[in-house]
């Protein structure tokens, strides 16, 4: 026993480990793979952004401001008007202001949607184009 059993323990056989090297390449695959994704162009729509004029306009648009209001009434700028008399005003409005006609619509505590439908159709028939509406808050009747 003594030369033969114990010059075999200190000397390994080299092997060469597949596991390990196949998840490396598999590794720098996958690397190269997202790599070459991101270097990709995505096609996009090309879109005009707003941009913001220093200079005031001289003559700014009017804001026609409407507040529906319980029952048939409605505030033209602040004037009590029925929901009869809107579609005359606003044509009138309309004639006097064509190529800048802006509209503000607000209401108060007692309007109901109703209401709101049936001023946003008087302002439809008229093509009127430009509406806002004021959802922030309530406002006083006749404001």
């Amino acid at each position: 026993m003594q030369g033969g059993v114990f010059k075999n323990i200190g000397k390994k056989k080299a092997r060469i480990e597949i596991i390990p090297l196949i998840d490396v390449i598999f590794f720098l695959l996958a690397t190269f793979v997202l790599f070459t994704l991101s270097l990709h162009r995505l096609a996009s729509v090309p879109v005009q952004l707003p941009y913001s004029d220093p200079i005031p306009h001289p003559n700014p648009p009017k804001l026609l401001k409407l507040q529906i209001s319980e029952g048939d009434q409605v505030f033209f700028d602040g004037v009590p008007i029925t929901m009869k008399e809107l579609g005359y005003q606003l044509t009138i409005y309309k004639q006097a202001h064509p190529k800048d006609m802006r509209v503000l619509i607000t209401t108060d505590d007692r309007a109901l949607f109703g209401q709101a439908v049936a001023v946003l159709d008087q302002i439809r028939l008229l093509k009127i184009d430009q509406v806002s509406i004021d959802t922030s808050k309530s406002y006083p009747t006749g404001r």
